[in-house]
């Protein structure tokens, strides 16, 4: 777990709406661009703004979802700014002014970002990655694709999609810095911890993400390099994973051939499941 907000090259700001949902601000202390991301409700963030003193430039979109876009119209207006979202969901999401698809490069704030095409949660669903907003190590805006410890439900698209996007998302650098859509680490991290799967750093991650639950203290933004190690999710591939699962599932025999869309078909259908 990372906090950013204090980063010199970039300022992320976290506005908590909803129930558990984050709406992301980026700030380009350069320029005072701010990028508003996925806002699912308008009134925080115009309260940060007057409290602030500040004027949003820009809206982004990574998916059509209500709690993601639902504020648009109203930013929109107060500040009159354009919105930049997927191409694929423009008969979802009114009044897009830039449609964006998989390697297109645009700015947001003004730092440079790849759109990732990260079907599986929506058909359209996209992630922007700034490889160098912070400096020494990008960020990646990943909406409901990727969470801490876990992955978005897969609504529209296919298991297939779902893992394919997710591994996609595991090429980008460790040091990489993720924030997405919810908090939902503490429910992924109890789901994790009853897999009986057990690589290295699992134990201190959840030790972490247990000590930060009880403080109510964000766990997002994270790291992507920790993810890698600790999340399920991103290890479908992962033959230890793929054993643990079975046993978990019905002590029988290992999948077969450790398909990784089997192995991730599991874990998101248990995941769904879970109650704890």
């Amino acid at each position: 777990m990372i906090d950013a907000d204090n980063n010199p090259h970039a300022e992320l700001i976290r506005v908590p709406a909803l129930d558990d949902n984050y709406i992301w601000l980026l700030r380009n202390p350069s320029s005072q661009a701010i990028a508003v991301i996925d806002p699912g409700e308008a009134e925080p963030v115009m309260r940060w703004c007057d409290d602030h003193h500040a004027s949003l430039t820009e809206v982004i979109n990574t998916h059509h979802h209500g709690d993601h876009i639902a504020g648009n119209a109203a930013v929109m207006e107060r500040f009159g700014i354009s919105l930049t979202a997927p191409a694929s969901e423009t008969a979802r999401i009114d009044h897009i002014s830039h449609m964006v698809k998989e390697g297109d490069h645009i700015t947001i704030a003004g730092f440079s970002a790849e759109v990732i095409e990260t079907p599986g949660h929506t058909t359209g669903h996209v992630a922007f990655y700034l490889p160098d907003c912070f400096g020494d190590h990008g960020l990646l805006i990943a909406g409901d694709t990727l969470f801490s410890m876990g992955c978005g439900r897969v609504f529209e698209g296919s298991m297939q999609d779902m893992w394919s996007s997710l591994a996609k998302l595991r090429d980008l650098p460790d040091d990489t810095l993720v924030c997405c859509g919810h908090e939902y680490t503490a429910s992924n991290a109890r789901y994790v911890a009853q897999l009986g799967w057990n690589p290295p750093e699992l134990a201190t991650q959840l030790a972490a993400i247990a000590k930060a639950t009880a403080s109510q203290t964000p766990t997002v933004p994270f790291s992507l390099g920790l993810e890698k190690a600790t999340n399920p999710f991103l290890n479908a591939d992962d033959a230890g994973l793929a054993e643990a699962l079975a046993s978990h599932i019905d002590g029988d025999a290992p999948f077969a051939s450790h398909d990784p869309v089997a192995v991730f078909t599991a874990l998101r259908q248990g995941k769904d499941n879970f109650r704890g």
